[in-house]
């Protein structure tokens, strides 16, 4: 069996304030690893093979949350053995969801439980947990890869599940479930988040009916959580949303767009065209191509970026600018201007307390777009707590931000208040 709460807490400590965690900077290594695809589990196989991610056609009548179908799973750090985690029980879930415009849509997801008692007070607290970027193909899905011992969170999902926490973390739109994955569509990754928290509290062997909830999230996890604390108010009432994190949140896609094109990472901002044309059909990105832009798209569809193809693509496309691969640049369109603010965040302040922290050099997210959304939050009247990481970049802001966000979640589901640093 994997070591188990008390040793593996140690290790996670150690591990977060030494490694560099996060969607980019693994790739390589993980890329080394896995060879050109993950493991297959020795059941079902990857979410493209499993009948399990296949929704029902039509869904079945039911409410946003609602589970669709469950089944047991293993959560596990050994993508040798594959062992299980100790003293955890987990369940993949199907559940319904809406997408940007509010059609019900299934999304899947996986929600784990320390399986020793809750014993601080009331119930077990819930953190819904929005992952970092992946890729666009089914074989990125957390649901998946964390029953492989590959997700490069892991970690950090262990150190809450050693707090006596649950955890939910959903797959978003298309990750795992048919047809493309929305990638960086915020209304659609924030509305995922919170019915992946109903979900996990409606699933009745998990025992979460009465939990209170915090969401959780970095990189594209951030604008998921961004977009969570924003909608949870109007959309999911019904969830008792006790705190934030977001963390190097990519708030104004523009901005990223302008900041990535003709960088070492371009190939994200590819990725984000193919999720914004996965959500809004009418924007037709593939007219807009030249031959080299289509076949990077055919490629783009079911890439991870922690496969060998994930990290040729990373290389290849560095440095490339915009107009390498099309022949008019969609940006210049206002029907894809508008898709893009439509989904900027900042629209309405969060109810419940935020953490929002960003390195001071992220060299992939811009520190001056996710700063106006502190700016924009504190004049709408968020609670929000603004912490900078002066001496790190996107994948260090990421490990530098573990601590403090543990801590405000502890924080939050403790009852205690908090005053943000909003500018007077």
């Amino acid at each position: 069996m994997t070591k188990g709460y008390g040793q593996m807490s140690i290790t996670v400590r150690r591990a977060l304030r030494t490694a560099l965690a996060s969607c980019l900077g693994v790739v390589l290594a993980a890329a080394a690893l896995q060879g050109p695809a993950a493991a297959a589990p020795r059941d079902a196989g990857p979410p493209a093979e499993d009948p399990f991610y296949k929704p029902p056609v039509p869904l079945p009548p039911g409410r946003s949350g609602d589970v669709i179908r469950s089944r047991p799973a293993v959560f596990t750090v050994d993508p040798f053995g594959k062992a299980p985690f100790e003293g955890v029980r987990s369940w993949q879930v199907l559940y319904r969801s809406e997408n940007v415009h509010g059609a019900p849509i299934a999304v899947s997801g996986i929600v784990l439980v320390p399986k020793r008692p809750w014993t601080g007070g009331g119930e077990r607290p819930l953190v819904s947990y929005a992952v970092g970027t992946r890729g666009l193909g089914d074989a990125c899905a957390p649901s998946y890869t964390l029953t492989q011992g590959l997700d490069y969170e892991a970690l950090m999902i262990i150190d809450a599940l050693n707090k006596g926490w649950a955890v939910a973390v959903t797959d978003m739109e298309g990750l795992g479930t048919p047809g493309g994955h929305t990638y960086e569509v915020g209304r659609s990754q924030g509305k995922a988040v919170l019915n992946m928290a109903r979900a996990a509290r409606r699933l009745p062997a998990a025992g979460l009916g009465g939990s209170p909830v915090a969401i959780w999230g970095y990189s594209q996890g951030g604008t998921s959580a961004g977009w969570a604390a924003q909608l949870a108010g109007p959309y999911a009432p019904d969830l008792p949303v006790r705190g934030v994190f977001a963390g190097g949140v990519p708030a104004d896609l523009r901005a990223v767009a302008d900041g990535l094109d003709g960088s070492l990472f371009v190939a994200l901002m590819f990725m984000a065209a193919v999720g914004f044309d996965s959500a809004y059909p009418g924007l037709n990105l593939e007219g807009y191509l030249n031959d080299a832009g289509r076949a990077l798209l055919r490629d783009a569809r079911e890439m991870c970026l922690t496969s060998v193809d994930g990290a040729s693509t990373l290389l290849t496309t560095a440095f490339r600018r915009i107009g390498d691969y099309t022949t008019t640049n969609p940006l210049d369109d206002p029907k894809w201007r508008r898709a893009l603010d439509a989904n900027r965040l900042g629209g309405t302040a969060p109810k419940a307390p935020v953490l929002q922290t960003h390195a001071v050099h992220d060299q992939i997210i811009p520190f001056g777009q996710a700063e106006t959304l502190r700016r924009t939050w504190c004049a709408k009247g968020a609670n929000v707590t603004w912490k900078t990481y002066e001496f790190a970049e996107h994948a260090t802001g990421m490990v530098w931000s573990h601590p403090d966000a543990m801590r405000f979640i502890t924080d939050r589901f403790a009852g205690k208040p908090v005053r943000g640093n909003c500018p007077a």
